[in-house]
C-alpha cells in the first residue's frame, strides 16, 4: 500500500499514538526511530502499524508495506520490536511481507482434501474405496480440519481427532490412514516440508478382529428363511435379493462382486466366474454344483447384462441392506453382517480340513495373514478324530467290546 495521503514525522510513543485523532483523510505518522515504521490513522479512528521497505535495496527495488498489526492488539513497543526484527530480515535479503502474504494465501485442509480426491483417489483407487474416502472426508475430516492451513496442522491436532472417535476404533484408524496419505501427498506437492507428516507416531487403536461364522444350525435357519422369502412370507424381499444372498453364501464372494456380476463373466461349463476386477484385481472364482445350479435358475432379463438386476432398466441391484435386515431378523441372526456369509464360507472349508492356502485361493486373498483368522477352525477334524479314538479306547477299557489292534514292535 503506497502512502499517497498526508504524513508527518514524529517519534511513535503511546502518548503520540493516543493523541493522533482522525481527520477527513487517512494519514500517517512516520517514526523517527526505526526507518519505515509508521502508524496509519483512518477517518474512522482506526490505528494500525505498518513497515515500509524496499526488497533488495536500490531505487528501482519493489516497495513493500506489510501490516504489523492494529494498535490496541499491539502496543507501540510491540510494533517497534516486530519492525526491528523485520528490518533485520530485509537487510539479510529477506522479504517478511511476502512471507506473510504466502502464509495468508497458503492452502487449507479443505483444498488438500479436494486435491487428494481429484488427483489421487479418483485416478488410482477403486470406486468403492473412493466412495468411502468421500464419506470420511465429508462427515469427519472436513468439518474438523477443513479450515486449518495445511502447513499448520500439528500432531496434536491429529491425535485429538483420532481420540474423538475412540469408541469406533476401526473407523478412527481408517481416518488416520486417509489423513496420513493426504499429508504424504502434501509433501510431494510442496505444501509441507519433507518428513513433516503429523500422523507419524500417532498410535492406532487396537481393533478386535470379528470372527462371526454361522453354525450348521444357523445355516439351516438361513436356508429355511430364504425359502420362506421366496414364498412371499417375509416382507418385500425381491427374487434378485434372495438370489444375491444365496450366491454370497454359496461362493464366498464379496457383496460388491455379486451385485456387479455380469452374465458374460460366468462360465458355467468350466464352473467359474471370471471377474475382470475385484478388490485384489482380476481373479477367477470357482463355482460348486449348488452355485452353478443357482445361476442356471436365475432368469436373464433382456437388455440387462447383470445377474442381480435392479429396479431401473439395465441396472443392477445396488443395496442389500433392507432385504438382509428382514432376512436375518426372521432367521434369528440379528448380529450377522452380510460379510459374515463370506467368513462362514471359509469357516466351513477350514472345518472340513482344507488347507489355509486353498481357502485363501478360493476367497482371492493376496496375503496369507488374511486367511490366518480361520486357522483355529482347521483343528476341528483333528478334534473329532481324537474324540473317536478316545471313545474306542474308553469302550475297550470298560469291556464294552471295542476292538483294539495291537501294535508290534519294529
Amino acid at each position: 500500500m503506497k502512502d499517497r495521503k498526508s504524513s508527518r514525522k514524529q517519534k511513535l510513543t503511546k502518548r503520540t499514538v493516543d493523541a493522533a485523532h482522525p481527520e477527513a483523510r487517512r494519514y500517517a505518522i512516520i517514526d523517527t526511530e526505526i526507518p519505515g515504521l509508521r502508524l496509519y490513522v483512518t477517518p474512522t479512528g482506526k490505528k494500525a502499524f505498518y513497515l515500509r521497505y524496499r526488497v533488495g535495496g536500490g531505487r528501482g527495488a519493489t516497495i513493500r508495506e506489510p501490516k504489523i498489526g492494529d494498535f490496541g492488539a499491539l502496543t507501540v513497543d510491540d510494533a517497534r520490536q516486530i519492525a526491528a526484527n523485520w528490518m533485520v530480515e530485509v537487510r539479510g535479503g529477506g522479504d517478511p511481507g511476502a512471507v506473510r502474504v504466502a502464509k495468508r494465501e497458503a492452502p487449507r485442509m479443505g483444498e488438500l482434501f479436494d486435491r487428494y480426491l481429484s488427483d489421487h483417489a479418483r485416478k488410482k483407487k477403486k470406486a468403492s474405496s473412493v466412495e468411502h474416502d468421500e464419506i470420511s472426508i465429508r462427515l469427519y475430516l472436513r468439518p474438523e480440519l477443513g479450515k486449518k492451513k495445511v502447513a499448520d496442522v500439528m500432531r496434536a491436532d491429529v491425535t485429538a481427532l483420532h481420540s474423538r472417535h475412540s469408541e469406533k476404533p476401526y473407523m478412527a484408524n481408517r481416518l488416520l490412514a486417509l489423513l496420513s496419505k493426504a499429508f504424504n501427498l502434501a509433501e510431494i506437492w510442496g505444501l509441507r516440508p519433507d518428513g513433516s507428516n503429523p500422523c507419524r507416531h500417532v498410535e492406532k487403536f487396537a481393533e478386535a478382529k470379528r470372527k462371526r461364522f454361522l453354525s450348521a444350525q444357523e445355516l439351516a435357519a438361513l436356508g429355511d428363511t430364504l425359502r420362506r422369502a421366496e414364498a412371499g412370507e417375509i416382507g418385500a424381499v425381491s427374487p434378485p435379493a434372495i438370489a444375491a444372498l444365496r450366491l454370497l453364501t454359496l461362493t464366498g464372494m464379496r457383496k460388491n462382486e455379486v451385485l456387479g456380476l455380469r452374465w458374460d463373466w460366468i462360465d458355467l461349463e468350466a464352473g467359474r466366474v471370471n471377474l475382470p476386477d475385484s478388490k485384489t484385481g482380476e481373479k477367477a472364482v470357482p463355482l460348486g454344483p449348488a452355485a452353478r445350479e443357482l445361476l442356471s435358475a436365475i432368469p436373464r432379463v433382456p437388455g440387462n447384462p447383470h445377474v442381480i438386476v435392479g429396479g431401473k432398466t439395465g441396472a443392477s441391484l445396488v443395496n442389500l441392506k433392507k432385504p438382509w435386515d428382514l432376512v436375518r431378523k426372521a432367521a434369528g441372526l440379528d448380529d450377522v453382517r452380510i460379510h459374515d456369509l463370506r467368513h462362514s464360507f471359509a469357516s466351513v472349508g477350514a472345518a472340513s480340513g482344507m488347507s489355509l492356502p486353498v481357502i485363501g485361493a478360493l476367497l482371492g486373498h493376496t496375503q496369507a495373514a488374511t486367511t490366518q483368522r480361520y486357522a483355529h477352525l482347521s483343528d476341528d477334524p483333528l478334534q473329532a478324530a481324537a474324540g473317536a479314538i478316545s471313545d474306542k479306547i474308553a469302550a475297550a477299557m470298560t469291556g464294552e467290546g471295542a476292538e483294539v489292534v495291537s501294535l508290534s514292535k519294529q
